[in-house]
């Protein structure tokens, strides 16, 4: 792990798994907001193809923000450092693969920087419109058989044990069989780091004409993919792609929300293709 300083005296935590010379570099920018990097093993997808970078947001993981309040923590400011990042990695130009809300930054980022991305794969995000009613209903749906423990937990404060059950049982509804979703989802709900909630309540500060915006300013190829059992619906992000210049659409099927986890050969072809477009782009 290495630590980039932003111009505002902000430290990101980084990390970076070389490639072959010449490949493309990418950029993995996690979700959230408010989480940290969990995107090794997504990275791992990429191993030997390309130089992988991913990082810590800003007064997130084992970053510092250069305020500490919900000022430091904008999307304007989420850009600026993506920016920084690219410019101290030392490329031109990147492929940025965001996940979540991760998706929605990297598009604002090729929106604003449309010379820099090459390639841009919006990964399980939300797109635009009303996608929170048919997400609510659904994961309380897959949260039933949990919901009074959840419940408790939700009732006091928890102990550290107490935190990571928390997040496996919040976590579990995101994949396509919450039962093995509990599970799958111990990794990350383990980390040590607290979820900072003022950079999820800062962050989402942008409506559908700013991703509008930034979906038609991109010039790079998009790839919209999303999981065929996220409990987010495709719909909206349909609706988002169709904004974009010349947008391949990829399903996963029977993968939930984070689909690297649960279907990493489907999401290992989706990526190569992601890369070879961006390397043979003019």
């Amino acid at each position: 792990m290495d630590f980039v300083e932003m111009s505002d005296g902000a430290r990101l935590a980084t990390r970076t798994v070389p490639g072959p010379a010449g490949a493309p570099a990418v950029i993995l920018v996690h979700g959230g907001p408010g989480l940290w990097d969990y995107l090794a093993p997504l990275g791992e997808l990429l191993s030997g193809r390309c130089t992988v970078h991913s990082y810590d947001q800003r007064g997130c993981g084992d970053s510092t923000a250069a305020l500490e309040t919900p000022a430091d923590l904008t999307l304007e400011r989420s850009v600026a450092d993506l920016e920084e990042l690219r410019i101290a990695f030392g490329h031109e130009h990147v492929v940025l693969v965001g996940h979540s809300f991760g998706a929605t930054l990297a598009l604002a980022y090729a929106g604003a920087h449309p010379d820099r991305v090459i390639g841009l794969g919006y990964l399980d995000g939300v797109g635009i419109g009303d996608w929170r009613s048919a997400y609510r209903p659904e994961r309380a749906r897959r949260l039933e058989p949990w919901a009074q423990r959840l419940a408790a937990l939700d009732a006091r404060e928890r102990t550290r044990e107490e935190e990571t059950e928390w997040r496996r049982i919040q976590w579990a509804a995101d994949y396509a069989d919450p039962a093995a979703g509990y599970d799958l989802a111990l990794p990350m709900a383990s980390s040590p780091h607290a979820i900072n909630l003022a950079a999820n309540r800062s962050l989402m500060a942008f409506d559908d004409m700013d991703q509008i915006t930034w979906a038609t300013a991109a010039r790079c190829p998009i790839t919209f993919i999303h999981g065929t059992a996220d409990p987010r619906p495709v719909g909206p992000v349909m609706a988002l792609a169709a904004h974009a210049r010349a947008p391949r659409k990829r399903a996963v099927t029977g993968a939930g929300h984070l689909p690297w986890v649960e279907q990493p050969e489907q999401m290992r072809e989706i990526l190569a293709e992601i890369v070879v477009s961006a390397r043979t782009r003019d």
